[in-house]
């Protein structure tokens, strides 16, 4: 199985530019415009093309090549697939040293937390044959993500560093890491991926059990949160071999049967590794994490009442209050507010963090959702959010926040069109790929929102076509692949098929408004001409009584008479 994720400003060892890296990881699988690739990283299309004739020549040894397909983009075509295997995974080998900052950021936090004895900054430095400056200046960032999980980076006199923390909070870190190392990979895959830290531990394996008894009890979980569940088993299983097992347990009165049944087979499953059961502090922090990660059923007679509840009604208070938007009759909302603050208020009970990768694009397109949510929850009392919540978590809210503003003062909608919407990432980016695509196009209907295995197990898709976030298969009807936040040229392929039964022509649509447009059959003079449009543009009220004049004397300056034809002038 193949994980999608975004590489912008992934650090991938192929090449030795950056850029190369980049423009490569994009193009890896799918068809990317020029404009698009000058766009993101701010160069000249010539630049690209140059970037590309670099990159095809480092490639063609392995049977790969570059191409460009008008009126499309670069597209990879790769013709021997097992020899172009040993390209993308040739730095494997010589992976045990990280080579940039953000490798070895991610290295020393494994090292940090995996050892249980002081380390010196020397040794580390000596052993990855770099300075001890050098390795300084990354302890910064290093300390950053620390804080993030409260655990403390101690120095201790002719001995080293080292870190004191909840046993919770260094699984968290932990797995956050992991989780961030295998996404910078430029095809991730579970069999290939052997960090030091890991001891060959056989994720695939971990991954199958995982799978089938989650599905075995019919617990609905994204792929990223089952990933990130199977590097926590991962990082389970080393803590219990170096003996730093839990052994006691967080009191939870919500405790779920089906999922304690679940965490009962998944313990039988890795006695393949431990020898024996998890315990019963490790089968109630097991029980949590996927109670975390889990996608809750959005249908409220079946939702417990909580802390969460009161939570969701203080915020749309407090917005309808202070900002003067009222978004407690939104029920679609609630939903999907109340559903994402009762896993948020679990993880930020067990410390289990979640990344946003897409924290900077909520921020960018929605700065006043993104404020309020902070002024809201800034204000909440301890009682309803006792514990700090990170940017990441916010921006998922900040989501929800936007949309509704979105949905309830934008525009309405038309003609519908049925969409399937595949995603990995969660409902609230179900919401953010609904809200940015029912703007361009209201007469779209989101049906539903599937994960990867949902659509992977359907027979055939009912909707009129799919759009999906992550790379998927293509079944009876037609599949466009966008970001979370559709660049033009995406959004331009979602139209197509969204104006693909329209009489009217959809790229000029988007430019010209049909009021504006006239057939005249009898014969007409240039003065009556500009006349009649100017007539007709004052009562739409786009020019003033004096603007015919203007133009009358514009015209006898310089005339704008095309042969037998009369050529508009611009305002």
């Amino acid at each position: 199985m193949l994980f999608r994720f975004d590489f912008k400003g992934v650090s991938v060892a192929l090449f030795i530019q950056q850029r190369h890296n980049q423009i490569f990881a994009q193009i890896l699988n799918e068809v990317v415009p020029q404009n698009e690739l000058a766009k993101n990283f701010s160069v000249s299309t010539r630049t690209i093309r140059s970037d590309i004739n670099e990159i095809n020549e480092l490639i063609q040894p392995y049977s790969a090549h570059i191409v460009y397909e008008r009126g499309r983009g670069y597209r990879l075509n790769i013709e021997d697939e097992a020899l172009f295997a040993t390209f993308t995974q040739q730095n494997d080998e010589d992976n045990h040293i990280p080579r940039t900052s953000k490798e070895r950021i991610d290295a020393l936090l494994l090292k940090l937390l995996m050892l249980s004895l002081p380390v010196k900054l020397d040794d580390i430095a000596e052993e990855w044959f770099i300075s001890r400056g050098t390795l300084q200046q990354d302890m910064g960032a290093v300390r950053e993500q620390l804080q993030k999980y409260q655990i403390a980076l101690e120095s201790i006199p002719h001995q080293g560093i080292r870190l004191n923390g909840s046993e919770w909070a260094v699984r968290a870190c932990m797995t956050e890491t992991l989780w961030r190392r295998y996404c910078a990979q430029i095809a991730p895959d579970l069999t290939t991926f052997r960090p030091d830290c890991l001891d060959n531990l056989d994720l695939s394996y971990i991954d199958k059990v995982l799978h089938n008894s989650l599905n075995r009890f019919d617990i609905r979980i994204s792929n990223e949160g089952h990933l990130y569940l199977v590097f926590n088993c991962a990082v389970t299983i080393l803590r219990i071999t170096r003996g730093h097992e839990l052994t006691t347990a967080v009191k939870n009165d919500d405790s779920e049967e089906v999922i304690r049944k679940a965490c009962d087979e998944i313990s039988k499953g890795l006695i393949y590794f431990l020898g024996n059961d998890l315990s019963g502090a490790e089968l109630s922090y097991l029980h949590d994490q996927i109670v975390a990660q889990r996608i809750s059923n959005q249908d409220s007679s079946t939702q417990k009442s909580g802390t969460h509840n009161e939570l969701c009604e203080y915020i749309l208070n407090y917005i309808n209050e202070l900002y003067n938007y009222d978004l407690r009759n939104d029920e679609k909302l609630k939903k999907d507010l109340n559903t994402h603050l009762a896993a948020l208020i679990t993880r930020l009970q067990y410390h289990i963090s979640t990344p946003n990768p897409l924290l900077s694009d909520i921020k960018q397109y929605y700065p006043f959702a993104y404020d309020v949510t902070l002024s809201a929850l800034t204000s909440a009392s301890k009682q309803l959010l006792p514990h700090p919540i990170s940017e990441d978590e916010l921006g998922y809210l900040a989501v929800h926040i936007g949309v509704s503003l979105e949905r309830n003062y934008g525009a309405g909608s038309i003609r519908q069109t049925e969409v399937l919407v595949v995603t990995d990432a969660g409902n609230s980016t179900f919401r953010v790929v609904e809200s940015k695509i029912m703007r361009e196009f209201p007469q779209l209907k989101f049906s539903r929102g599937l994960t990867l295995q949902e659509y992977e197990s359907l027979d055939e898709v009912t909707e009129d076509f799919v759009i999906t976030t992550v790379r998927i298969s293509e079944k009876n009807k037609p599949v466009i692949k966008i970001a979370p936040f559709p660049t033009p040229y995406q959004l331009e392929q979602v139209g197509r098929l969204a104006m693909v039964d329209q009489t009217r022509p959809y790229i000029i649509e988007r430019f010209f408004d049909e009021r504006f447009f006239m057939v005249i059959n009898e014969k007409i003079s240039q003065e009556e001409l500009f006349q009649m449009v100017c007539h007709k543009l004052q009562q739409e009220g786009y020019v003033t009584p004096d603007f015919y004049p203007s133009l009358q004397e514009r015209e006898s300056i310089v005339s704008t008479l095309l042969g037998k034809a009369s050529h508009y002038p611009t305002l």
